[in-house]
C-alpha cells in the first residue's frame, strides 16, 4: 500500500491528478512549454488581481502582459495577519497553512490552496525517483530537528512513521551520539539519507575519525540529500568518501517548492515546472544568465496566497547553458541579509569570512564546527566546538587572511564552546551580522 501518497489524498492533497499534470508538462515540446509557462504566468498575477485584495494593494498597476510592470514583493510585505492575504473562496480551514523557518529574520505564516501543495509533492517525489528513491517504500533516515511542544513533537512521529522515517537528533552532535547513529544503520536497511547539510557533514567527520564507511555497514543506501544550509565543496567530497553514495543538493522554501535540485549529471537544475525563477539587479531588472543578483520567484500555482516575483532573500547566478525547460542554478551565494559593512563602508557577503576560516581549519581534525558573528563593524567573533583550543598560529593565519581578503583593521576574536547555538528547527547559521546596514 502506498502509505504516504494516501495519507495525502485522505487529507485532501490531490496528489495522483498533481502527478498527471506534472507528467503532462514535462511531455511538452519546447515551444508548447514556453507557451505553458507564459500562460501560467498571466493566469497566476490576473487571478490574485481578480481574486485577491491585498495582492491588488501592493500591485496596483501590475499586468501580466507586461511582466516589467509586477513589483518584487518581499518578506517584510508579507507581516500582515495570513488572513488579510488569502484570496477569496480560502480560509485556514481549506487550506494548507504553515510558517517559514525565520533564518532571514523575517518569518511569517503562509498558506497553500491543497492543489498547489499537491504539485509541490509531485515535483519532490519526482526528483527523489531520479535517484531511485521511492517516498512510498524507501526509508529515510532523517537528520532534522523536531518541535519540543507536545502537540508538534507527536505530530512529526506520526509523518515520521506514514514516510518511513527514523530521525537522527540533530542537536547532539557527540560522539556518544553518533555512536547511537552507528548502531542503528547497522541494524536498519537505510535507503537514504536527507536533512541539514551541516549535522550530516559532522556525522562524515565522526566516520572519518573511525576509519568507518557508510556503506559497508549500510550496503542498502543508494544516496544522500542534503539541504537547507550551504554545501562546501570539502564538505561534500567528504561525505562522498565516508557514505560511499552519491550527495545530491537540494535547495526549497517551504513557503514556494522544492526550488533546485541536483540531477543525475550533477546539474543543480531549477523547478521550471511550477516555479518561474529570475535573477534580478538592485533596480529590479532581469539579469541574462551567468550574472549574479537577487534569487526572485513566481510560484505558479498557489492561488490561496500570492507569491509572485517573491525576492526569497538568497543571491545566486543562473548558469549560461540554462533553458526556460532546464534552467540551472551555477551557484548559491547565500542570503541578501548575509553581509558584512566593513570600516570602510565596503560590503562582502557574510559566507566569505565563514569560506576563509573553514579553508585554514578544515585539515584540523580538532575543530568540528564553528560559525561566525559580526559584533561591531571592525569585530569578529569566530565561535568554534573542539576538545582543544585553536592554536594561536592558525588564529593569527585566519585574521590576517581576513585582511589579505577583505581589508585591514578588522580584529577577530575566538571562542572554545561545547555546543553551538542552532534554530529551533535545528538550522545552523553560519554568518550572522549584528551591524545595522545603515548605521
Amino acid at each position: 500500500m502506498n502509505l504516504f501518497d494516501f495519507s495525502l489524498q485522505l487529507n485532501g492533497y490531490p496528489l495522483d491528478k498533481a502527478k498527471k499534470e506534472l507528467a503532462h508538462i514535462q511531455q511538452k515540446k519546447d515551444l508548447d512549454f514556453k507557451m505553458f509557462l507564459k500562460d501560467k504566468r498571466h493566469a497566476i498575477v490576473d487571478f490574485h488581481v481578480s481574486h485577491n485584495n491585498y495582492y491588488k494593494s501592493l500591485a496596483p498597476h501590475a499586468n501580466s502582459k507586461h511582466w516589467d510592470s509586477i513589483p518584487v514583493m518581499t518578506k517584510k510585505d508579507l507581516q500582515c495577519p495570513l488572513e488579510e492575504r488569502l484570496s477569496k473562496g480560502f480560509t485556514t480551514k481549506n487550506t494548507y497553512v504553515n510558517k517559514t523557518s525565520g533564518s532571514s529574520g523575517d518569518p511569517f505564516v503562509f498558506a497553500k490552496d491543497k492543489y498547489s501543495h499537491a504539485m509541490t509533492w509531485a515535483v519532490i517525489q519526482n526528483r527523489f525517483s531520479w535517484y531511485d528513491m521511492d517516498f512510498n517504500t524507501s526509508r529515510q533516515a532523517r537528520f532534522y530537528g523536531i518541535p519540543l511542544d507536545k502537540k508538534g513533537y507527536y505530530k512529526e512521529r506520526l509523518k515520521d512513521r506514514l514516510s518511513k522515517r527514523y530521525r537522527f537528533s540533530v542537536f547532539d552532535l557527540s560522539d556518544a551520539a553518533f555512536e547511537g547513529h552507528l548502531d542503528k544503520f547497522k541494524v536498519t536497511s537505510f535507503d537514504y539519507i536527507n536533512g541539514y547539510t551541516s549535522s550530516i557533514a559532522q556525522f562524515a567527520k565522526f566516520l572519518e575519525r573511525k576509519s568507518i564507511n557508510l556503506s559497508s555497514i549500510c550496503p542498502t543506501l543508494k544516496a544522500c540529500v542534503v539541504t537547507s544550509e550551504m554545501l562546501f565543496d570539502t564538505d561534500k567530497k567528504l561525505m562522498e568518501k565516508q557514505f560511499g553514495i552519491p550527495i545530491i543538493n537540494e535547495y526549497g522554501a517551504s513557503e514556494l517548492d522544492l526550488i533546485a535540485f541536483q540531477n543525475t549529471s550533477n546539474d543543480w537544475q531549477l523547478n521550471s515546472e511550477t516555479l518561474y525563477v529570475e535573477i534580478l539587479d538592485a533596480n529590479d531588472n532581469c539579469l541574462p544568465y551567468g550574472e549574479e543578483g537577487r534569487i526572485v520567484i513566481t510560484s505558479l500555482y498557489n492561488r490561496a496566497h500570492p507569491f509572485i516575483r517573491y525576492d526569497i532573500g538568497d543571491v545566486g547566478i543562473l548558469s549560461k547553458t540554462s533553458t526556460l525547460r532546464k534552467p540551472i542554478l551555477k551557484t548559491l551565494i547565500g542570503r541578501t541579509n548575509d553581509i558584512a559593512i566593513l570600516p570602510s563602508g565596503k560590503k562582502a557577503a557574510g559566507l566569505t569570512f565563514y569560506y576563509i576560516t573553514k579553508r585554514i581549519i578544515e585539515d584540523d581534525g580538532n575543530v568540528k564546527e564553528f560559525i561566525i558573528e559580526q559584533l561591531e563593524k571592525p569585530l569578529f567573533k569566530v565561535s568554534y566546538v573542539s576538545e582543544e583550543q585553536l592554536s594561536e598560529d592558525k588564529k593569527n593565519t585566519i585574521a590576517q587572511e581576513m585582511e589579505r581578503y577583505l581589508e585591514k583593521g578588522l580584529t577577530v576574536t575566538f571562542e572554545r564552546q561545547h555546543k553551538l547555538k542552532r534554530s529551533k528547527g535545528g538550522k545552523l547559521k553560519q554568518f550572522t551580522s549584528h551591524v545595522n546596514s545603515t548605521s
